[in-house]
């Protein structure tokens, strides 16, 4: 299904440095700080243009409030002081991430401006520079590009969103970002995975880039034949980039589907006239119609001629209504209403039946509705207007917001060439041969010999050590196993264990670095048998302190002649089974033993004490 599909992987890991453009330390607080308030306008290219998103963007008129906690944020991120010079650290890195990834170094770095306006940058803009050109990455016997490697600052980080406004902190702005853009030579939801995860293991080999969610984001361009380039923009979890590339090759596809209906009736392109139908849903029974119109708003009516059963079909196949209400939502709306899912809400049919006698509709004619105030209504329809000519076409080039469930909803148009230009106020910066000695010299070690090296010193399996390198838990996992001596329980937990739990639905992918290693202190400690591993993650996934955890599952660790006791007990009630089964009695009998000694000793130990009573009544 999907070895058709084009895709481009972008990475953006954070560095773990001090900020881009000034002294302030890169950490994220709860401070509110300072607040200010500014309005963003856009600004003309050197060539007089201005890009397509960043004019979606202003027609949105936010208002957007700044919080500037001290410490980490100044007068630069507030945009009321020139940046500083570039922070050195930060470049040394990503040019020692541009070597490890086989890219040629630039001579001179020059920062540009890329236009953003949607109240993310103080400045209307964000500093980006390209670093390295010609990378590669290997994966399955295979050559994947990384043409460009950018230095670029973070965008301060959204803490609330209401009508009209939102509110932004600056303590992620300016965070240092090293950019990783792949050719789109990748066609497969695995491929994308497997060099997301080649990529990270390298950016982590580092040990200079920050951890945990929300440090590095991915971005998803998508096409496939007869669609067109969607950007999917901030995944922030590896494990949902095949969903996201899947749900997206299905919706081009479908998108696909529906302009080929359009065309075989000879849809017209849809003009954006409006027909004001407020009258007929006066009296309405839906709430938010009846409201709006209440409070001086209009219900007008865009006829769609030819798109019946194509906003919604019976079997959900067809959706191209949430496209539509997504280009609405764009633009302010509640929502809108469509008629493949009327008479609902609270609309009759005999409305719906008015509103298609009064504007001519034949059978396979459908409509949309908004009501809105009537500055609004308009604007909001005109979005679905321009959509719904879209579908003429088949798929537009957008960009678009990934959802928890995997799917996405329409942003913003895909930007171009009109949103970079030069960086006026920060230094070029040169690279010399010496700089780049240096960094050669001190390469950090790679997956591959790091690999080998977890086999031979910490006693895995080849594969396991892939697997733990590629999934990202190299960190944890080696300080486990070179502090408690613990590296084969540790790879079962996190490959097996992890993914288990996670398809129950707990979260332990959520579990902080810092609890694991507690958990494993206390193992090493003797607190509780390997066992137990499952159960207590279970519970410290939801928050729940380790020691009450263990307290509440009983897995106070018991001596030897308390297990053997225990396990003589359980041999001597079972005594007529053990002599008609003889040692096929172990297997039933060890989820009997284990249902009282789990957690509380270690299940070989558990599994040979049994066996010697057994061998023991047999040979009685």
């Amino acid at each position: 299904m999907n070895s058709e599909a084009i895709i481009g992987l972008e990475i953006h890991q954070q560095l773990d440095t001090k900020k881009l453009f000034c002294s302030c330390d890169s950490t994220l607080v709860d401070l509110e700080g300072l607040t200010f308030t500014r309005r963003l306008r856009p600004t003309q290219s050197e060539l007089g243009d201005v890009d397509r998103a960043a004019l979606a963007e202003a027609e949105k008129r936010m208002k957007f409030n700044y919080q500037a906690p001290r410490g980490v944020s100044c007068l630069v991120e507030a945009d009321e002081e020139p940046p500083h010079d570039a922070n050195r650290d930060a470049i040394e890195i990503g040019l020692t991430i541009a070597s490890l990834l086989n890219a040629a170094p630039v001579d001179e770095i020059h920062f540009m401006r890329k236009i953003v306006i949607d109240g993310s940058n103080t400045t209307g803009f964000q500093r980006t520079a390209l670093i390295a050109l010609d990378g590669s990455i290997e994966i399955n016997n295979k050559r994947i590009s990384i043409p460009t490697i950018c230095l670029e600052e973070d965008a301060a980080r959204k803490i609330e969103i209401k009508t009209g406004e939102v509110t932004y902190r600056l303590d992620r702005l300016g965070i240092p970002l090293i950019e990783i853009a792949t050719g789109p030579e990748l066609h497969t939801p695995e491929e994308v995975k497997i060099a997301a995860q080649k990529i990270g293991s390298v950016l982590r080999a580092t040990k200079r880039v920050k951890r945990g969610i929300g440090t590095i984001r991915e971005d998803l361009n998508i096409s496939i034949p007869g669609g067109a380039r969607v950007e999917i923009k901030g995944v922030q979890e590896l494990r949902m980039l095949p969903i996201y590339v899947s749900k997206e090759i299905e919706r081009q596809k479908m998108l696909l589907e529906i302009s080929e209906i359009l065309r075989s009736r000879s849809v017209p392109e849809v003009t954006p006239h409006f027909f004001d139908c407020t009258e007929i849903f006066r009296n309405t029974r839906s709430k938010i119609v009846r409201s709006s119109i209440s409070s001086g708003g209009k219900v007008l009516v865009l006829p769609l001629k030819g798109f019946a059963g194509v906003l919604k079909s019976a079997d959900n196949r067809f959706r191209l209504g949430a496209e539509l209400a997504q280009y609405a939502r764009s633009k302010g709306a509640g929502g809108i209403f469509h008629t493949d899912e009327l008479p609902g809400y609270g609309i009759d049919e005999v409305m719906v039946a008015t509103v298609r006698k009064t504007l001519g509709l034949e059978e396979n004619d459908a409509f949309v509705m908004c009501a809105d105030l009537p500055t609004k209504v308009e604007r909001i329809l005109e979005a679905v207007a321009l959509r719904a000519n879209y579908a003429l076409i088949g798929v537009p080039e957008e960009t678009r917001d990934p959802l928890p469930d995997g799917t996405t909803a329409y942003s913003r148009p895909l930007p171009g060439a009109a949103r970079m230009y030069p960086e006026t106020d920060v230094k070029p910066i040169t690279v010399d041969v010496e700089l780049i000695t240096r960094i050669r010299e001190r390469l950090p070690e790679l997956p591959e010999s790091k690999v080998k090296r977890f086999v031979s010193q910490y006693g895995i399996h080849e594969q396991q050590a892939e697997q733990i390198i590629r999934e990202g838990f190299e960190e944890i996992f080696e300080e486990i196993a070179s502090k408690w001596g613990l590296g084969s329980i540790a790879a079962k937990t996190l490959l097996n264990t992890f993914p288990e739990l996670e398809r129950e639905g707990v979260g332990v992918y959520s579990i902080d670095d810092a609890r694991i290693k507690e958990l494993f202190q206390a193992l090493y400690d003797n607190r509780f048998a390997k066992e137990a591993l499952p159960d207590i993650l279970r519970l410290i996934a939801k928050g729940i302190p380790l020691e009450k955890t263990i307290e509440d599952l009983g897995l106070k660790t018991i001596s030897m002649d308390e297990a053997v006791a225990i396990i003589e007990r359980i041999v001597e009630q079972r005594r007529e089974f053990i002599e008609e089964r003889k040692m096929n009695a172990m297997g039933p009998l060890m989820g009997e033993v284990m249902s009282q000694l789990r957690g509380k000793i270690d299940g070989k130990i558990a599994s040979e004490l049994l066996r010697k009573a057994i061998a023991r009544i047999i040979g009685d």
